[in-house]
């Protein structure tokens, strides 16, 4: 009888040591790596398919080596991405415009790193904005198949909730902490300035917060299946994870210098929706030659942007002028036409 007694406790004994070890070790493996966005959460599968990871191959150094970096940014047209203007700059620290590794990829539609879905192209120029950290990115071929984000056009307002979508660090200045997956938290705006906006982390954490390699992620709203629309992207801020303001880069103060230089972006995604190009010759609306007459032109796929605007608004200007002066050189052209086919001579015209 005793036996049995004192079997039966050493097994009940066995038994709660077996039970308080599983107890212990199923939150340790349900609990994984910490999430990107410091303290955010996992994107679902195809969830916020605009996000963007850009990886940058071989930056210079200064020591003339070189270097692999990333930034995030979103999809804003069929052949452009925003994201931190910081994101491309030389070897001694200062923004350029144009590519700067050797090979800059955009990931575009992947929201787990690890698959094949979505997409995968080089950039192959850059437009730096001449007012705040912002940058817009061509890719080599167009993304027709995903919607882009949407610009915010009305002014932000404080105590707005923002989310911000990511694929930074987990664990500041840990390269090995890199999400693989889209990160995503909720922010409030909790300041604003002339080109950037304050926010500070609300979900699922007070100290949700962005991270490196997060330069560039967007900050925007969504309602339902209402398209995204962007209001900022993320600039520059303390070590993650905080309970502090993070500067962001406003993109209402910008719009008409993006749609400038990008088109204007369509709302659904169709592969046969033309940009509407704006006229040329506001440095403003992002005229590339207005300050440097070398850039090249970036607006659309048009070879001479504005030039048909331009010459009409001048013969409108000119008014019956203009008509004139262009009567007599359609006739003096007829008279050298006609001498020249006396002389044997013919005359050939330059395709535009």
């Amino acid at each position: 009888m005793r036996l049995r007694t004192a079997t039966m406790v050493l097994s009940a004994s066995l038994l709660t040591v077996l039970t308080r070890m599983l107890m212990v070790g199923v939150p340790a493996m349900a609990a994984g790596p910490p999430p990107a966005i410091a303290d955010g959460q996992d994107a679902a599968p195809g969830q916020y398919a605009f996000a963007v990871k850009l990886t940058m191959t071989d930056l210079p150094t200064p020591d003339g080596g070189t270097r692999d970096s990333s930034c995030t940014g979103a999809l804003v047209a069929a052949r452009w991405v925003i994201t931190a203007g910081h994101c491309f700059r030389n070897a001694y620290n200062v923004r350029v415009s144009h590519p700067v590794a050797r090979v800059t990829t955009a990931t575009v539609g992947r929201t787990d790193l690890t698959s094949t879905i979505g997409h995968q192209v080089n950039v192959i120029a850059v437009r730096q904005s001449p007012t705040t950290d912002i940058a817009i990115a061509k890719l080599a071929q167009p993304i027709t198949d995903i919607v882009p984000i949407q610009l915010n056009r009305h002014k932000p307002r404080i105590g707005d909730a923002i989310r911000l979508a990511g694929y930074g660090q987990t664990v500041d200045r840990d390269e090995s902490s890199l999400a693989t997956n889209l990160q995503t938290g909720q922010f409030a705006i909790v300041s604003l300035d002339a080109g950037y906006i304050g926010v500070q982390g609300r979900a699922p954490r007070r100290n949700t917060s962005p991270c490196l390699h997060d330069s560039g992620g967007p900050y925007f709203t969504q309602h339902n299946t209402d398209p995204a629309v962007l209001i900022s992207v993320v600039s520059h801020g303390p070590s993650c994870p905080h309970t502090e303001t993070d500067q962001s880069a406003r993109v209402d103060a910008i719009a008409d210098w993006i749609t400038g230089v990008i088109g204007r972006t369509p709302r659904t995604a169709t592969p046969s929706a033309a940009p509407t190009r704006p006229a040329a010759g506001n440095p403003a609306a992002g005229n590339p030659t207005a300050s440097n007459p070398t850039a090249e032109h970036y607006r659309g796929d048009d070879p001479n942007p504005g030039t048909r605007t331009v010459v009409s608004a001048t013969v409108l200007v000119a008014g019956f002028g203009a008509l004139a002066t262009l009567t007599a050189a359609v006739g003096n052209r007829r008279r050298r036409r006609r001498h020249s086919a006396r002389q044997g001579v013919r005359s050939h015209r330059r395709r535009p």
